[in-house]
Formats: structure tokens, C-alpha cells, sequence
């Protein structure tokens, strides 16, 4: 079969050089890339931990051509095609030893050179293995970037894509771009975020409702609407000299229904349900559940989220080692601080394990936060590493979201004071820290781009909204926070994600309000925006929240009291949710409050006696560093 399409491919070219007048050797040389539509990735680098590199070709009747490659240390272990005869995978050794350079891979159809592409294995950044991930010493910034701000106007609309700009459409293209985070570094670092994590910024072809971002038609292309691949590398690059990392968001489950795969398939099963939409369940319970019967589990992990959204088969090895090396890539060229993976447990659980451990093991300080949206930490404790499971499932996942936390972060402070309701569910959320491969590894949060604005969920209420991002900001785990959130935005009376993700004031030329510069923000607006400033720019300075454990009193009568402590330092953080001041008696926290005799109140900025009693604030948090 193989030699008869491979005959055909050659009278392919036979008649193109006839209809052309060209010879051979001439026709081979102007067509050199012609042939190749895709070739992924189109570069890699020398010393990386895993020694082999799978690399994706594809082009008409190019999975019938044989390979080859000459350059001392790099070898063709294995050629694989699928169903497909447009795809070849080509399977290359690189020995450990090898130097950077550039050699050509040819592509022959019987003896013939049919087209070749000249490839480039460059040297690693010095220390790219050891780099440090994002940890508990950060505060994740989540940015939409077309939301955000709009740097370069010569970028809203790309004729050549299907969506044009239209700020006036909740849903549409706003027109915010990389260039609109780098030009605002100034005001992220000022206000003392360490890590930017953006929705996803790879190329969304959808025609409509692209701006999100979570419809991926070109894995190894940053949107041009956003910038390029080369303008994403310089925002990690000056970001990193302002102390500042970069977390990309990973879509490992589906990709858009535009994508250039959904036009010619690599192969029959590449996509989930024959690459026809089917839903998913959503039901991920089913994957732990003892009883569960085997349609239940594939009827989640399978399914497609929506029909624009065709859903991967991770199981598959090639598509698998795809993704794998995407991951990889994009860690290696933008000098990445981490990865979020959106929608992480609908993907093949082994491929899950086999993407972790290959990630991590190329680096491994790095941070990895996995999405699992379930208010069970049971479920949620499972992806990490470290948990203990019900399952020999292994798990390589550094972190997850704690959805959980912000869950009842919310009944704790909009729930009545009773004996099993308010406060006492952020006590009851600690205590299954024990589930936990490692809690304060945990990324918290109030609120993120999937759900309404915390100043929402609270009613805005300012005083509970103050008392949320306390916690949020000096409880364990990884902090995040959701653009615009130091500024009170809001989304009253809808719940519409475009409204969720409005554009942030002051990020398009003429904005009459501008957080960045602070003209014409409330009164409100600029005293919360001060609170975070000072809140954040404090826990840099703080080894207890940075890098302390946490103990806490179970809550009594509407209060909340818990400390970060290390060897060095510790902080008494106070929650007050009565509708009245009141005096707070210290005797019951004497083990934690040790030989302490004053506090410095971060907040207020006042020092505290800790002799016997305490004044609190109605409906206050309160931050005391003990001395």
C-alpha cells in the first residue's frame, strides 16, 4: 500500500516539473518548503532532559516520504504515520552531547528529494532546568488580556481572522494586548503583584466569542490580536527584571473547532466521539466514585464541552507526546515561571500523569496548577502530589485551584452566626488540609475570570470584600487575584462573563476613569486600591505569610482568629464579622501569642498592647505582626 501511494505522490511531482518546464534538481531547490504546511515544532534545544523529539510534518501525501537527517548526534530512531498520508512523525535521538547548530531534514519519495526544511536546535538559557516556579510567596495577577489594556490599536482587527475588533459587543474583541501588559509592568510591580497569569494567549480563529482564548486553533502561535511568540518572550523577559513571572494558561483537553486539524485530521481517533460533538457529563465524580460504571467515566472525560470545542483523545501517543512537548516548548522559549491547566481532570487521567511527570522532570522546581472545579476537597486533593488517594494513581501535579476555600469563603461571610454556619466554614475548610499532599501549595482565591466578581458575591459589601481579601492574601497557599479587583469591579445584575471580564478603567486611550494613573476612581476605589498595595507590598516582607505554617482557633461568637508563624516572626490575623466593635480577650490564644507584648497593626498602621484585651473594628480584619 505504502509503495503504491508512494508511486502516486511521485507522478504528483512528475507532472508538476512537465507542466513547469523545470528540471529536476531546480524543481527540488524552488520548492524546498512548498510542500510542508505544517512542521512542529519548527525548533528545539540541545541538553534538554528527555533525549528523544517527536516532530509533527504535514503536507499532501507527505506521510509516504522517508526522512533524513546528517548532523553528529542526532539520529532518526523511528518513523510513524497514521491513516492520514499527509502526516509523518519523526521520531529523532538527540544525544546528550550534541551541539547547537542547523541541518536540513530532507524528504525523499523513492530516491527523490521532494522538499526538505532546514531545522535549528538552539543552546538553553544558563540554569533553564533550575528555574524557580511560582509558589507561596507570590500573588498571581490574573489578566484578560483582551480586557486589560490595549497597547498597540495597530492590532484590534486582523483581516485575515474571522473576528474583528468590536468593543461596543459584551462578547466581542476589546482589543487589549501583550504590548497593554508591558506598557502597565510599572503599575503591576508598584502595586506588589509578583506573577501574571493571563487567559490564554495562543491563536483563537473562531468567528465569534474568541476573545477568551479557550478555543485553541494554533498551538505554537500567539494571537495576533495579542502581539506575537516574540513579543510574549520580551514580556517575560522584562517582567522577570522586575521580579515578576510569567504563567501561561494550557488547554490540554480541546481545542477550537476552527483549528487547522478539524480541516484534515492527523488521524481517525484524534478527536473524542469520532469527532463528532457529543456533551460532556460533567460528572467528574464518576472517576472516584467505587460504584461507577465504565460509561460514566468515559461519558466525562470524553465528552466535548460545547460543539466549538472538539474534544481530545489524549490516549492517543502521538497527540499525547504532542501536547507534552507544546508544554515544554513554550516553558523553554518564553522563560515561563509556570503552568495553569484549564479544565485539568477531563483529560485522560494517565496522560495527565504522563504529562506532569515529563513536564516537571525537565523542570523541576517549577509550579504547575491544575484546574479541578469541585467544592469536594476530596476530589480536588486527589491531582495533587504527595495526597493520599484511593487509588496506586500517580500523580506528578505540584498544585491545584482551591475551589473549595473560595467556596465557602463566600457562606462564611455572607451566612448567618450560628453553631454550624459563617465563619466556622473557612475553619472547617482547614481542617481537610490533611487530604492534601501539600496545602500550602494550594493557589486561593476569591474569585477568577469563570465566575462573578467577589465584590458580587459579597452584595458589595465593602466591609466583608475587605475581610475576604484579607484572607485570601494571609491565609496558606498561593494567592490570586482577578484584574481590577483592587479597584471594585463589578458585576451587578448579570452574570455574563463579558461583564465579568469588562475592560479595565484607564486601559483604552480616552478612558474617562484610569486605575493605573488613579484619576477619577471613588472614593471606595481608591481607598481599596491603597489596602492592596500596602497589604501586598507587606507580605514581601513577611516571613510568616511567605513561608510560615498556620494555626487556628475554631470561631466563636462571630470572631475568627488564626496566626502565621516561622522561627522568625509571627502574625495574628483577626476576622470581626459582628455589626459591632468589641473588645477581643487574648488569654485563650496564649500558645500562639507566646511572650508577645505589642503588635504593629498593618492595616491601620497603630500599635497594639497584647496584655489582655484587643479592640476590634465592627465587621473588621485585622493584621498584627507581634513582637
Amino acid at each position: 500500500m505504502i509503495k503504491r501511494l508512494s508511486f502516486a505522490l511521485f507522478y504528483t511531482l512528475m507532472v508538476f516539473e512537465f507542466l513547469t518546464g523545470q528540471s529536476d534538481a531546480h524543481a527540488a531547490e524552488t520548492k524546498k518548503t512548498d510542500l510542508i504546511e505544517h512542521l512542529e515544532p519548527a525548533f528545539w534545544w540541545v541538553g534538554m532532559h528527555h533525549p528523544e523529539l517527536q516532530i509533527l510534518v504535514h503536507g499532501d501525501n507527505l506521510g509516504l516520504t522517508r526522512p533524513q537527517i546528517q548532523y553528529p548526534g542526532i539520529s532518526v530512531k523511528s518513523v510513524e504515520r497514521t491513516d492520514n498520508p499527509n502526516y509523518l512523525f519523526i521520531n529523532l535521538s538527540i544525544a546528550k552531547n550534541t551541539e547547537a547548530g542547523r541541518f536540513d531534514i530532507q524528504f525523499f519519495a523513492e530516491n527523490r528529494l521532494l522538499t526538505s526544511f532546514q531545522y535549528q536546535l538552539k543552546s538553553r538559557k544558563a540554569n533553564s532546568a533550575k528555574r524557580e516556579g511560582f509558589g507561596s510567596k507570590d500573588v498571581i495577577y490574573l489578566i484578560t488580556p483582551d480586557r486589560f489594556a490595549n497597547g498597540d490599536p495597530n492590532n484590534d482587527s486582523i483581516t485575515t481572522l474571522k473576528e474583528q475588533q468590536n468593543r461596543n459587543k459584551v462578547g466581542g474583541r476589546h482589543g487589549g494586548d501583550l504590548q497593554g501588559i508591558l506598557a502597565n509592568l510599572d503599575y503591576i510591580e508598584d502595586m506588589g503583584f509578583t506573577q501574571i497569569w493571563t487567559m490564554p494567549i495562543m491563536l483563537n480563529d473562531m468567528p465569534n466569542y474568541s476573545y477568551h482564548g479557550y478555543s485553541t486553533t494554533d498551538y505554537y502561535q500567539v494571537d495576533p490580536r495579542f502581539g506575537s511568540n516574540a513579543l510574549y518572550a520580551e514580556l517575560s523577559q522584562r517582567a522577570a527584571k522586575r521580579g515578576i513571572g510569567i504563567i501561561q494558561d494550557v488547554i490540554l483537553n480541546h481545542i477550537g473547532s476552527e483549528h487547522w486539524w478539524m480541516n484534515d485530521k492527523p488521524s481517525q481517533d484524534w478527536i473524542n466521539n469520532d469527532g463528532k460533538f457529543s456533551p460532556t457529563s460533567h460528572r467528574r465524580e464518576a472517576l472516584h466514585d467505587p460504584h461507577a460504571v465504565e460509561s460514566d467515566v468515559t461519558g466525562f472525560n470524553d465528552g466535548w464541552f460545547v460543539p466549538t470545542m472538539p474534544d481530545l483523545n489524549q490516549k492517543n501517543p502521538l497527540l499525547a507526546n504532542y501536547l507534552i512537548q507544546n508544554s515544554i516548548w513554550w516553558i523553554e522559549y518564553a522563560n515561563l515561571s509556570g503552568l495553569r491547566v484549564d479544565t485539568y481532570s477531563y483529560s485522560d487521567m494517565a496522560f495527565l500523569s504522563d504529562w506532569t511527570k515529563r513536564v516537571m522532570l525537565e523542570y523541576p522546581n517549577l509550579n504547575i496548577v491544575g484546574e479541578e472545579w469541585s467544592v469536594n476537597p476530596a476530589i480536588v486533593s486527589f491531582w495533587q502530589q504527595g495526597s493520599e488517594r484511593h487509588s496506586d494513581y500517580q500523580s506528578w501535579l505540584p498544585s491545584v485551584m482551591d475551589f473549595p476555600t473560595q467556596a465557602n469563603l463566600i457562606k462564611a461571610l455572607t451566612g448567618l452566626e450560628t453553631w454550624s454556619t459563617g465563619l466556622l466554614k473557612l475553619y472547617e475548610t482547614l481542617t481537610n488540609d490533611f487530604l492534601y499532599g501539600d496545602p500550602y501549595n494550594l493557589v486561593v482565591f476569591a474569585d477568577n475570570h469563570d465566575m462573578s466578581r467577589i465584590y458580587s458575591q459579597l452584595n458589595e459589601n465593602e466591609a466583608l470584600f475587605k475581610m475576604a481579601m484579607t484572607y485570601i492574601l494571609t491565609t496558606r497557599g498561593i494567592p490570586q487575584v482577578f484584574y481590577g479587583t483592587e479597584v471594585l469591579m463589578a458585576n451587578r445584575g448579570t452574570d455574563d462573563h463579558g461583564v465579568i471580564r469588562s475592560d479595565f478603567p484607564g486601559g483604552w486611550q480616552g478612558d474617562k476613569v484610569n486605575a493605573f494613573t488613579r484619576v477619577g476612581l471613588t472614593k471606595s476605589q481608591l481607598e481599596i486600591q491603597t489596602l492592596f498595595k500596602t497589604l501586598l507590598n507587606w507580605r514581601k516582607t513577611s516571613s510568616a505569610i511567605t513561608e510560615g505554617k498556620l494555626k487556628h482557633y475554631a470561631p466563636q461568637n462571630g470572631v475568627y482568629v488564626y496566626f502565621r508563624y516561622t522561627q522568625k516572626q509571627t502574625v495574628m490575623v483577626i476576622l470581626n464579622k459582628n455589626d459591632k466593635s468589641m473588645e477581643l480577650s487574648l488569654g485563650r490564644f496564649s500558645e500562639m501569642l507566646g511572650n508577645a507584648k505589642q503588635g504593629t497593626d498593618i492595616l491601620r498602621k497603630t500599635e497594639v498592647a497584647l496584655t489582655d484585651k484587643v479592640k476590634l473594628e465592627s465587621m473588621s480584619a485585622t493584621i498584627l505582626e507581634l513582637r
